[in-house]
This record gives C-alpha cells, structure tokens and sequence, in this order.
C-alpha cells in the first residue's frame, strides 16, 4: 500500500539531501586543499572503484546478468580518453613503434569532452558485442565476456599505430588526481542508476533478473532491456577507465588483466547485489583497508618470532574476509538495502516516541 504523501518530510528530505550534498562538498575541498598527495591518491582510486562497482551493479546485480568484461570497456575508456587529451607533441614522442593514426594524431579536447567520448566509445563497443553476447546465460555469459575482454586487450598489444602497442602511452594529462573530478563523477554515476532502477524501467530489469521467461511473457522485451543495461553500465565503465588512466597517467595492456575484473566484483558482491550504497561503501573500504595492509606483505616481528616478507598476503586476508562475508551475510554488507532519509527519519521518530513513552 502506497504511503500518505507528507508535505512537510519531503521539504525536509530535500533539506537534508542539500545539507549532505554541502557537507561532501566541503570535505572533497577540504581534502584537496590539506591532504598529502598518497591520501588524494587513495581517496581519488576509491572513488574510480565506486564507479566501476556501481556500474558492474547495474550489469549483474539489477539485471541479472555475469559479465566478466569491465576490464575492456575500461580499456577502452582509457586509451580514448588517453589518446584525445594527450598534447600532439607528447604523441610524436612516444609514438616510436609506428606513427599515431589519423584523427588522434591531431586532435587534443579538453578532459571533459574526452571522458564523455571515452565512455560512449566503451558504450558502442558494448553495444556492438551485446546482441550476440546476451543471448547466452550464466556461466557461459561470463566466459564470453572474459573473452572479449581478454580480446581488447590482445588486440591493443597489437595495433601499435593507435595504442602504441605494448609500450602503452605515458605522460597522460593527470586532471584524475583532483577529487572533484573522481568523485563528481561518482555522484553522477550513482544519480543516474539509482534513478534508472528506481524507474518503472528499473522494474524491468528486476523482472529479467529473477525470470527471463516470466518477464516475457508480462511483456517485458528482454533482449533490449539487457542491452541497455550492458551499454549503460559499460558507458560507466570507460568513464571509469578514463579517469584510472588519468590517475596513473601512464597505461600498457597488461593494466587491464582479468584480475581487474574480479577485483571490482569483490567489492560488489561483498557490499551487496542490488545495492549501490553498499557498492559506494565497500570500495572505500576495500581501497583503504588494500592500503593499509600493505605493512603485512613486508618483514615484521611478534616478541621473538620474525615473520619473512610474503608478497600478496593482504590479497589472502580479503580472500578470508570475503569467506567470511560469504558466511555470514549470504547477501552481502547490505543485502540490496540502500540509504534513504525515510530510514534516518523514522529511527529518529521511533527513538522519540520510545522517549514520551518511557516518560509518560
């Protein structure tokens, strides 16, 4: 049953919403203004991870869908973008293999204008590849996407003239370093599908989700909708593949291995399938926590006992965190729950009506 509108709740969740959009506007200028570079470093990788975990949400968590090929698309963003903010004297520089092909040979845009093409060239490429692609299912879907990625980046070894083979592009305009821009980028990405699934279109891809037959048979078109929501979610992909380039201002093939993939689909499935907060939250903690026990991989003592350096061991701690995940919270840190104000305000009411209660 549909709830009684309140006029006065909702001038006051909008009030909130500004406050809170204020409140991380201050923080995102405090920290570009105070933080060291090593911190603006982390802040601006969780905020490119929020927007690859949104965006791979949107794929296999709202629609149902196991694609393994994010590290494409984000190759894809990524030598675009590259390729269309590097200076034409940069390109003449690095470009040793063969010479860059036209048009990137002469052409510079500004940073905004190259995401936006970055993430529309991942987005076609999506589209080009998601009719014969979507029509397999499950397993056989993510091996098919696996591949495809694995294609990018075999291809992108191998046209030297347009990504300078595997010598990669280096001296990328670093604009990724400040955190307006990661996280500006994050705040759109998460209006735009959290929009997109709360629609009337969003029940849809709900509908794919649980029974590609039953939402046939409603009416739902399956095919387009699970187009549509493999080309949006790979449009975000390479805006996030662009802005990861930017950040590293250098890129090589071998960026975009298989393991990029699973790393972004760890921090979906343990912050939630279906939930975009838990894919915000968990790539905050998921980059802070892989830095912060960097420490471990190195040589330390306990009294008299001295542990040897193991390289890779903070990757064997998430591995067991995730287990636990598993076990205990099948459905992961918040088991498709997203944060509303309705939420905030009615704790807040009952812990008031408790108090009058407790009172009278």
């Amino acid at each position: 049953m549909l709830g009684v509108y309140n006029p006065a709740r909702a001038r006051l969740k909008l009030l909130l919403t500004f406050g809170g959009l204020a409140v991380l506007a201050a923080a995102i200028w405090w920290g570009n203004a105070n933080l060291s570079s090593y911190n603006l470093r982390i802040l601006n990788l969780a905020g490119i991870n929020a927007i690859l975990a949104v965006s791979m949400n949107l794929i296999f968590g709202f629609t149902g869908l196991f694609s393994l090929g994010h590290a494409g698309f984000m190759a894809v963003g990524a030598y675009t973008c590259a390729l269309l903010t590097l200076p034409v004297a940069t390109k003449d520089s690095i470009f040793l293999l063969a010479p860059l092909a036209w048009p990137f040979s002469v052409i510079t845009l500004p940073p905004i204008a190259a995401v936006v093409c970055a993430g529309a060239t991942a987005g076609l490429m999506a589209y080009l590849t998601g009719f014969p692609v979507l029509r397999l299912r499950g397993d056989y879907l993510g091996i098919a996407t696996l591949g495809f990625a694995e294609i990018i980046r075999v291809v992108a070894n191998n046209i030297p003239s347009i990504t300078n083979g595997a010598l990669g592009l280096k001296g990328i305009p670093s604009f990724a370093s400040n955190l307006w821009w990661t996280w500006g980028c994050v705040g759109i990405t998460v209006f735009v599908i959290s929009r997109l699934v709360n629609s009337v279109y969003g029940r849809s891809l709900l509908a794919v989700r649980e029974d590609e037959v039953a939402a046939e048979i409603m009416g739902v078109n399956r095919t387009y909708h699970k187009t549509v929501a493999y080309v949006i979610g790979s449009f975000f992909a390479g805006v996030g593949g662009a802005l990861m380039g930017s950040l590293v201002t250098t890129i090589d093939p071998k960026t975009f291995g298989f393991t990029l993939t699973f790393n972004i689909l760890i921090i979906v499935v343990a912050g939630g399938l279906g939930s975009i907060t838990g894919s915000v939250l968990t790539s905050v903690i998921y980059t802070v926590l892989l830095e912060a026990l960097r420490p471990i991989e190195a040589s330390w003592r306990i009294g008299p006992l001295r542990v040897p350096e193991i390289p890779g061991l903070r990757m064997v701690v998430f591995s067991l965190v995730l287990l636990v995940i598993i076990l205990f919270y099948q459905r992961g840190l918040f088991g498709g729950r997203e944060f509303s104000w309705d939420r905030v305000l009615d704790w807040i009411d009952r812990r008031r009506s408790r108090k009058q209660g407790v009172r009278a």
